[in-house]
């Protein structure tokens, strides 16, 4: 019998073996969510954490759009991906390149709100409806008129077998 658990559920892994590379809907935020990351520092310690990534941890970035206090991404991984392990090395990468001005602290432990929220997608249905979503967040906010004129966004790799 399992204890019982705080904080977060446990991953159902029965469900997950039915999924060689499962995908990931991934969200996280700053703490007290701040607008600091809506800039070109940000994007490129994402796009570089993304790339690298493809080859050191077999993990693929697919579509993402990267909002003043929150991102949100499509990630790739093997059997043995750890999206948790994985997603707080993308927060330590990016707290790093977060001007100091804007941080107002080094510590990545202050820049984030714990946690994060994600979803396993089941099918190609799920991928477009969440990324359309996604994709409008920055005309929602009034940030721009059309979403593709939003700077911080893109695309790794393809993802396109979900």
């Amino acid at each position: 019998m399992n204890p019982p658990f705080k904080g977060k559920p446990p991953r159902l892994r029965e469900v997950f073996k039915a999924y060689d590379s499962p995908v990931y809907f991934v969200t996280f935020c700053t703490r007290e969510r701040r607008p600091i990351l809506a800039c070109g520092a940000v994007h490129e310690a994402f796009r570089r954490y993304g790339e690298r990534g493809a080859v050191e941890n077999r993990a693929a970035v697919g579509r993402y759009v990267i909002m003043p206090d929150h991102i949100h991404l499509f990630v790739c991984g093997g059997r043995e991906f750890d999206v948790g392990l994985w997603v707080r090395g993308l927060k330590r990468a990016i707290a790093n390149a977060i001007p100091k001005t804007a941080a107002g602290t080094a510590a990545s432990t202050m820049i984030w709100q714990p946690g994060f929220f994600d979803h396993l997608l089941r099918n190609s249905e799920s991928y477009d409806q969440k990324w359309q979503y996604v994709r409008d967040n920055p005309v929602r906010a009034g940030l721009v008129k059309q979403a593709d004129d939003w700077p911080y966004q893109g695309e790794i790799v393809a993802i396109d077998r979900v």
